[in-house]
């Protein structure tokens, strides 16, 4: 238990420090699991020792939440109370950093009709969206953990006796967000400079397009013009930098959402909405999914692509090397968080504004102009392998290797 509470003391300083980077006077909103009470009490105190003003905490329940979907009125389920409004859009006006730590069974709503998710997703999604967009422009800090509970952790490691599995799921994740180096945060720092170079190179071709192909994948994808290519590393509104999702192995851009033609077929699991979708392959044409197939979960995902126009086109596309750390270890997380890390992805929904040049400073009307899509959704799904190749395509059609057997040509 005390090596535990040192690590967890070494992860909330380094969500602090790293994640969010908290600065003098700034505010700060905390979502995290009752579940999860000595993590949020550590990241309280780092929060305050950094200098914020006041930390908000948003508790969640998998269980309370798990009784209202299935109990509530649909039309009360998928409904935002206007306090609860008001409350998210005075935190977005007052420009707060978030930090939200994931530690969801992944199989939550098992069972409970595909209706009540949707609906609990609408209302999800109308709470947030103010939020996302502005974190989606980088206006804010914001940053995703994850934290290890008893659901997920039996998820992930079922083959563990049960006393083990929590302990287990700890250890991956201080393995993969670097708790256990000498200096946490001098080896982000390492691993970001790395990260970095890599978008560069990408920058540097400014690629028309990229074009996907491996087992059940033969997908060509467009690239706006001046689309940048960017890691977790990002800089918010009044210049400090932060890291938006820890762990991260990749590097990301914006993709020309009216440009997609082909298959493209998931290679791991897919955590959404208290399900897991498995077997995911979707089929695209002039930019848009026209057909959703899953042996597990189908009605789930076709649920997410209708729920508005962006949810059938993409917001992101991401490269990660099947060497990757996550990847070698060879465990399936069955959350987004840390299987994109293992894995190539796309993401299904709204782009960020920030893999466009200029484009933080653009509208909506500008930013559809340019081919980033809009959504209240974005969706990771993960495509890659180490049967996986990527070619850029440049304007003049000419092409070059970036991927070869799933790592860098």
């Amino acid at each position: 238990m005390k090596a535990l509470m040192e690590h967890l003391d070494a992860y909330a300083n380094l969500i602090v420090k790293t994640g969010v980077n908290v600065q003098a006077k700034d505010l700060v909103q905390l979502d995290i699991s009752v579940n999860q009470a000595p993590l949020a009490r550590l990241i309280v105190k780092k929060a305050y020792e950094a200098g914020a003003s006041q930390v908000i905490l948003r508790w969640t329940d998998d269980t309370i939440l798990r009784e209202q979907v299935l109990n509530m009125e649909l039309d009360e389920l998928r409904e935002v109370p206007a306090y609860k409004q008001a409350e998210m859009d005075d935190l977005v006006a007052q420009r707060i950093s978030r930090i939200s730590v994931v530690s969801q069974d992944p199989g939550l709503f098992a069972g409970v009709d595909t209706k009540r998710i949707d609906a609990y997703q609408q209302y999800d999604r109308k709470l947030l969206f103010g939020l996302r967009q502005v974190a989606a422009a980088n206006k804010i800090s914001w940053t995703v953990v994850a934290a290890a509970e008893a659901p997920w952790a039996a998820k992930v490691f079922p083959e563990l006796p049960e006393s083990e599995q929590v302990t287990a799921l700890w250890d991956a994740i201080f393995k993969a967000t670097k708790v256990y180096e000498t200096d946490p945060i001098q080896a982000w720092s390492a691993h970001e400079k790395r990260l970095q170079e890599k978008a560069a190179m990408m920058n540097r071709e400014q690629f028309k397009a990229l074009h996907y192909q491996a087992p059940g994948t033969d997908l060509t994808i467009g690239l706006p013009v001046n689309h940048v290519w960017d890691s977790a590393r990002s800089i918010n509104e009044k210049g400090f930098e932060f890291m938006a999702n820890m762990p991260t192995e990749e590097i990301f851009t914006a993709p020309d959402c009216r440009v997609a033609d082909g298959v493209v077929s998931s290679t791991k699991p897919l955590a959404y909405g208290g399900q897991v979708i498995t077997g995911i392959k979707l089929t695209f044409k002039d930019g848009a999914i026209v057909d959703v197939q899953a042996e597990q979960g189908e009605a789930v995902l076709k649920a997410l692509v209708e729920m508005d126009e962006g949810s059938k086109h993409l917001g992101e596309v991401a490269l990660v090397p099947d060497p990757s750390p996550i990847s070698q270890s060879g465990i399936t997380f069955f959350s987004t968080l840390y299987d994109e890390n293992a894995s190539n992805h796309l993401a299904i929904g709204n782009a960020y504004a920030f893999n466009l040049a200029g484009g933080v400073d653009m509208n909506e009307e500008e930013l559809i102009e340019h081919g980033l899509n809009r959504s209240k959704n974005h969706v990771d799904f993960m495509i890659g392998s180490d049967q996986m190749n990527i070619d850029g395509i440049r304007q003049d059609g000419s092409r070059t290797a970036i991927f070869r057997n799933g790592d860098w040509a």
